[in-house]
């Protein structure tokens, strides 16, 4: 029996390499996306505990002498954990537009292979169909040459 061969078959295998690709581009991003927030979240925790050890040497110097210095040094270990936070921020929220830009590449990606695909399995049920009337025909033919060999003397 004849096998099915589809003339497109290099295009699909091509939309498909190229949907994976942009599948990959995406998980990137979206690594990136977490070590960003997780970047982010560190920050936080730093800010939170440079703003407790801050409260903490005020809160010693009550009844005391503050020191003054180390006030100042906490401060400013809190202020470049901000800026830096700052910074993740801005950079996630390009990323997010990246991502977001990655996502309609690999929707626009899928749809052409799904095209190729959707042809691809039309042209499959033709070919079963007309494989199907050339069975039957060759059916038919085996049918009355048999019974034309029976009905002669």
């Amino acid at each position: 029996m004849p096998r099915f061969a589809f003339k497109l078959e290099p295009v699909l295998q091509q939309r498909t390499r190229e949907e994976r690709e942009r599948q990959k581009a995406l998980a990137d991003l979206q690594r990136q996306r977490a070590s960003l927030e997780d970047e982010i979240r560190g920050c936080q925790r730093a800010i939170d505990q440079e703003k407790a050890d801050l409260r903490d040497l005020l809160g010693a110097g009550s009844g005391g002498a503050v020191d003054l210095r180390g006030a100042r040094m906490q401060a400013g270990a809190s202020l470049h954990h901000m800026a830096r936070a700052q910074r993740a921020v801005l950079r996630l929220a390009g990323l997010h537009r990246r991502i977001e830009l990655a996502r309609a590449e690999l929707l626009e990606a899928t749809k052409r292979r799904k095209a190729v695909e959707n042809l691809r399995e039309r042209r499959f049920d033709e070919w079963k169909r007309e494989q199907d009337a050339t069975e039957a025909r060759e059916l038919d033919d085996l049918s009355v040459m048999r019974h034309a060999r029976e009905t002669t003397p």
